[in-house]
């Protein structure tokens, strides 16, 4: 007896571009692209000097969000220096799973190889898209403390050699939870995404009608948090990546937060 459930842990190719895969994840990273495009497209054209209450919310939104970064930074500086990049992540990110509840996911499908291929696959779902995240955030904190302390200080956070042998030893450990960064984002991302995908196909599937309306509410929500989770995690780091090494705060206590 077949069932009607189609649950992939990874991505599944669609076709190719000029000899690359293409998968139906790409397909869907890519809607998510030209989606916020067409927004900026839209929203940019339509601004006025003097703002109406739709404008003057989002200005407001986005003034308190730049206060936040600005705070944590502790310069305006710095702020309008990463603010477009931990604002670019969680609008990516949110976007891509708000997407997700879209009905075109298992509805549009490819004939692949003799069997049909859904045409779109949840972004965060997919561990490929979660670790290029992980590493585009991992890359732009320890960039963020190479250009800000230079390579010797900032090396110097991980390898101690004027603290004896604790300090070789603390450095060590920090220097692993660097390397760390990129499992818990893309982990901790993915493995939320999809398992809320799977409980609601699970669920629909037995109760078609009423349960899965609640639990699709929650599931926004939980989108919403990992989203801003994954961003403000980043902005964290970054501030202790161009932190001076005596005064850097610990990534493990504030992975831990």
């Amino acid at each position: 007896m077949e069932s009607g459930l189609h649950i992939s842990l990874a991505a599944e190719r669609v076709g190719s571009l000029f000899g690359l895969p293409i998968t139906n994840t790409v397909v869907t990273s890519w809607l998510v692209i030209v989606f916020l495009l067409l927004g900026a497209i839209i929203v940019g054209g339509r601004l006025k000097l003097l703002p109406g209450k739709i404008q003057n919310a989002v200005e407001m939104l986005f003034e308190y969000l730049f206060g936040h970064v600005e705070q944590t930074l502790g310069s305006e500086k710095l702020a309008k220096r990463y603010f477009p990049l931990i604002a670019t992540i969680f609008v990516f990110i949110l976007t891509a799973n708000m997407l997700d509840f879209l009905p075109i996911f298992g509805t549009f499908t490819l004939v692949e190889g003799g069997e049909h291929v859904p045409l779109f696959h949840a972004v965060s779902t997919d561990l490929n898209t979660t670790l290029a995240l992980a590493i585009i955030s991992f890359v732009a904190i320890e960039l963020s403390g190479i250009f800000t302390l230079g390579v010797l200080k900032y090396g110097s956070k991980f390898v101690n050699v004027h603290g004896g042998a604790m300090g070789f030893i603390v450095g060590l450990l920090e220097l692993i939870g660097n390397l760390a960064r990129l499992v818990s984002f893309s982990f901790r991302l993915f493995g939320a995404i999809f398992a809320g995908e799977v409980l609601l196909m699970v669920i629909g599937s037995f109760v078609p009608l009423l349960l899965p309306v609640p639990l699709m509410a929650f599931e926004m929500f939980i989108g919403l948090l990992q989203a801003g989770i994954f961003a403000i995690l980043t902005l964290a780091f970054i501030k202790i990546a161009i932190a001076e090494p005596h005064t850097s705060t610990s990534s493990a206590q504030v992975a831990a937060h």
